[in-house]
């Protein structure tokens, strides 16, 4: 294909963002994708399917045709589903247009098949045909896939990863989830919104460990509620596909068994295996590069997502932590202009979390957990969504937003949310805290009424009243 400034191996996120940035300073970039559209894991399997289908999944609710009888239960259930993903999958070829035209816009070339170091300088692209790629620089952009054990039967109907669930042609009337990190608890939650009966199994004693303790567990509380049966602090021992016991059971004709390490034995038409993610590194022959990767194929990166080999950078959900989307864009770009020796200016180190569970949560800052630890004296305030008129409005009785203070400075050391709208809200304290505001910003502030940002000034006016009384 030729030589190029920068080639980029892979197009989800980070890919795209120093493909783009690089374009834009007058470089002459080329990107590799091994997949048959661009988009990476993103917008193929990932980011953009599961949430288009979260929405299409929330705009059924309170459905009831959605719940047939055991009678009819397979056939009306798997054209519903049907009927989502094919919603899901607008959104995708959607996606899929745009990041092909951003590309075309800014002259980057594109190259499908399975990249290959031969060299430092030099990638081997297998697509419909063979070809070398050179360039001066490269960046390692390939992703993670879900973990696959050599011990778990999978069998894509039966025993699968998320990879395969948006591909599965009917809906299970009962599903096993084993993994209670983001990925398990928000294919979980859909699931049971769908009126599935889903077992969650998670070997810690709570779901979402990273998460502030309080939104957990009125994550739990309304999982369970919902229908959901959780099963904390047990762990899996054996995981098996069995014919059913009752074969005039219709449909699918196996089922999957897990036998816990408690004795417990559960069975479920189908179970859906969560635990970890291995970066897509296996194929790279990143030896001839100079490279090596960890047993989950993560590369190790500097500050500047550059690896050990100079003109080599990695950024993405192959570095690790915290292999979001919104993250892996600014390492990508971040990537791009140290390469190429531009000056960034310094960005706040305050990232947001995202969890696209129903109900949604979100994060930015310190837990109660870590302050706790780190010995920082901290109060919270919190504002209920059902004191709130939009709360009201919504029908959101669960939702709730807490601030966690500073008792000295009454700096915002934390926002954490859960309830509709919690991934769009909490951007309005992660700005606060990046300018360093503190608690009187939100006493002092008006926010549009009605509206879920009100839960701010609640929650400020709360903190402030505990202040007074310590």
């Amino acid at each position: 294909m030729g030589s190029y400034d920068l080639c980029v191996i892979g197009s989800g996120p980070a890919g795209q963002r120093a493909a783009i940035q690089s374009a834009k300073l007058g470089k002459r970039v080329c990107v590799v994708e091994r997949l048959r559209e661009v988009g990476g894991v993103a917008v193929n399997t990932g980011t953009i399917p599961s949430k288009a289908l979260r929405e299409a999944i929330l705009g059924t609710s309170g459905n009831q045709s959605l719940l047939p009888t055991e009678s009819d239960f397979m056939a009306a259930r798997s054209k519903s589903f049907a009927g989502l993903l094919d919603a899901a999958n607008t959104v995708i070829r959607h996606e899929v247009t745009k990041v092909a035209g951003h590309f075309a816009s800014n002259g980057i070339d594109v190259a499908y098949g399975e990249a290959s170091f031969v060299d430092p300088h030099t990638i081997r692209v297998e697509g419909n045909t063979v070809s070398e790629v050179k360039a001066d620089r490269f960046l390692i952009a390939v992703g993670a896939s879900p973990a696959r054990p050599d011990n778990i039967p999978f069998d894509g109907q039966n025993v699968i990863t998320s990879d395969e669930l948006m591909r599965l042609e009917y809906l299970p009337a009962t599903m096993i989830v084993i993994g209670g990190g983001v990925i398990g608890t928000e294919y979980a939650s859909m699931l049971t919104n769908l009126g599935v009966r889903v077992t969650l199994i998670e070997g810690r004693n709570e779901l979402l460990g990273f998460v502030d303790k309080e939104i957990t567990e009125a994550l739990q509380f309304h999982l369970r509620k919902r229908g959901m049966t959780l099963r904390l602090g047990e762990k899996a021992v054996t995981i098996s596909v069995i014919d059913p016991p009752d074969q005039a059971r219709s449909g699918n004709k196996q089922m999957a068994e897990v036998y816990l390490e408690s004795g417990k034995t559960i069975r479920a038409d189908c179970l859906l295996y969560c635990v970890g993610r291995q970066g897509a590194t296996a194929e790279l022959n990143l030896q001839a590069a100079g490279l090596t990767a960890d047993k989950r194929g993560r590369i190790e990166v500097n500050e500047n997502y550059q690896t050990a080999v100079e003109h080599v950078y990695a950024a993405g959900d192959v570095v690790g932590f915290p292999a979001l989307a919104s993250t892996s864009m600014e390492q990508g770009r971040h990537a791009a202009c140290h390469m190429f020796e531009v000056q960034l200016p310094e960005h706040s180190k305050t990232l947001p979390y995202g969890v696209y569970s129903i109900p949604e949560i979100s994060m930015v800052g310190k837990t109660e957990q870590e302050l706790t630890d780190e010995n920082i004296p901290f109060e919270s305030g919190v504002a209920q969504y059902d004191e709130i008129a939009r709360g009201q409005l919504l029908g959101d009785e669960l939702g709730m937003l807490k601030l966690l203070i500073h008792q000295e400075t009454q700096h915002i050391l934390g926002v954490h949310v859960i309830g509709a709208g919690a991934t769009e809200i909490v951007h309005i304290g992660q700005a606060v805290m990046a300018l360093g505001g503190t608690l009187d910003y939100f006493v002092h502030t008006v926010f549009n009424y009605p509206t879920l940002a009100e839960c701010y000034k609640v929650a400020a006016l709360n903190g402030r009243n505990r202040l007074r009384s310590t």
